[in-house]
């Protein structure tokens, strides 16, 4: 679903229903003219708008639609409050092999019990010389500060938007919680780090950690 500004939003929330012409949405959302224009080209260029009839109607595309009332209907059943959206990005040797990672962290994402999903939506596979990458980019709420840790660290989103709440309030037992994690994770990350390398490698990074 394409990411809307804020003044996309309050359009599109009263195309829901039907479509209205550019008159009713500036009396609506009392919006100046010239800035309802610009956001209504933009939605016609992102293909989530059309044009209709005489006088001139927009119209929701029936898609947009759907995937509002499907999300609505998601929010109605979500009790998290952290809403994200996270960019997970992709790279492999060939396209079949990216196709299947990024199947399998779908398939992960919506099996796991503290995030409640929104969408994930793939984008094109893309070819750079002789490798392939893309990117997902999921839109979702997660339960507590431990279960955005684990999709930090389990997941490696390359970037995050926090959608909502503006302010975040944590329990002390949430935040100790949350820092158990990470120090597990660091910790496991280092053993495995440790019995990769020779002992002459490992001698030699701790000498330079330590310079």
């Amino acid at each position: 679903m394409a990411a809307f500004t804020e003044e996309q939003k309050r359009i599109a929330m009263l195309l829901l229903n039907e479509p209205k012409t550019e008159e009713e949405l500036n009396k609506q959302l009392n919006m100046p003219y010239d800035k309802l224009t610009t956001e209504l080209k933009h939605m016609l260029k992102l293909k989530v708008v059309t044009k209709e009839g005489y006088p001139t109607k927009y119209r929701l595309k029936k898609e947009i639609i759907e995937e509002v009332q499907k999300r609505k209907k998601i929010a109605e059943q979500d009790a998290y409050k952290i809403r994200i959206r996270g960019i997970i990005d992709f790279q492999a040797i060939t396209k079949e092999l990216l196709e299947k990672h990024m199947g399998k962290i779908k398939e992960a994402l919506e099996k796991e019990k503290v995030f409640t999903i929104y969408s994930i939506d793939p984008a094109d596979i893309e070819q750079d010389e002789d490798m392939y990458s893309s990117f997902t980019e999921v839109n979702m709420t997660v339960k507590d500060f431990p279960a955005l840790v684990r999709f930090l660290f389990y997941y490696g989103p390359s970037s995050i938007e926090v959608i909502r709440p503006s302010k975040i309030e944590l329990s002390q037992y949430e935040f100790e919680a949350g820092l158990v994690d990470l120090a597990t994770i660091f910790q496991k990350y280092a053993n495995y780090f440790m019995k990769k390398l020779t002992k002459e490698e490992l001698a030699q990074f701790q000498d330079k950690m330590y310079q």
